[in-house]
């Protein structure tokens, strides 16, 4: 049987991230408008560390809360069946929502989440990705804030993951994948 080799190599440094995440936070302040505090949805497990570092460079009210959802299963592209995982905790009918994303690729994920969370009448409803990647795109999602579009290749670190690993890598590296004897 073939064994499997799995390398990363460094594709966005750790510093470029935190410098892109700052500004990324001062472009939300700056667009932000509400007087009850922006409800800042983290959608996990992925955007857990990229949800953490751009909460703190929010210079508004916050309420902060988390969704799972699942469309991979241990595969490097996603099955396209999305499905909830974890639910809200805070009702957002009438609120200013942010939904918090490590990775938007297909679109099918961020299509599921934001007809369910429209479905819940939020005042308004935003899109903040790290990553966005076209070169796959299945359906069109509108994005408000945008870290980076990246080329057609599969990532892990800074929350992303490879059958749940790689997720503790301080920078975002590119995954390949060889076969050993």
């Amino acid at each position: 049987m073939a064994e499997i080799n799995e390398q990363v190599s460094n594709y966005l440094a750790a510093d470029v991230i935190a410098q892109r995440v700052a500004q990324i936070g001062a472009e939300i302040t700056a667009q932000v408008s509400t007087t009850r505090p922006l409800v800042v949805v983290c959608v996990l497990k992925g955007s857990v560390i990229f949800f953490a570092d751009l909460v703190r460079h929010l210079n508004v009210p916050t309420n902060l809360v988390f969704l799972g959802v699942s469309s991979y299963a241990g595969a490097t592209e996603s099955s396209g069946a999305v499905r909830l995982t974890h639910d809200l905790t805070l009702d957002i009918a009438g609120r200013d929502v942010l939904i918090v994303e490590d990775i938007v690729d297909t679109g099918l994920t961020m299509s599921y989440l934001l007809e369910t969370l429209r479905a819940r009448g939020p005042k308004s409803l935003r899109v903040c990705t790290l990553l966005h990647k076209p070169a796959r795109k299945r359906v069109d999602v509108p994005l408000d804030f945008v870290g980076f579009t990246i080329d057609d290749v599969f990532v892990v670190g800074y929350g992303l993951d490879y059958d749940e690993r790689y997720r503790n890598l301080p920078f975002i590296g590119t995954m390949q994948f060889g076969h050993g004897a």
